[in-house]
């Protein structure tokens, strides 16, 4: 086959992630959780301000200028698009 999305593969690695997470969620303390959410909602603010600022900005951008991971980066900008707030 050519290439493609494998999609045994792909629920197989949702289920290893939502495993993981719940995991995580059983040891992470909840004044941890709060910073996170703190720190997501900065990272989303930064986001929206340089879309603000310097207008349109791709993925691969967004990484470079916040100093995130290109799935980090890709993540927020979806989060946000589904969310209306770009």
């Amino acid at each position: 086959m050519g290439e493609g999305v494998d999609p045994t593969q792909m629920c197989q690695s949702l289920v290893d992630k939502v495993a993981q997470s719940r995991q995580l969620t059983a040891i992470t303390d909840p004044d941890l959780l709060v910073l996170f959410e703190d720190w997501f909602e900065e990272l989303e603010q930064e986001v929206l301000g340089l879309f603000q600022s310097k207008g349109p900005l791709n993925e691969a951008q967004v990484s470079a200028r916040l100093g995130l991971s290109l799935r980090g980066a890709t993540f927020l900008i979806s989060k946000l698009k589904r969310e209306g707030k770009l």
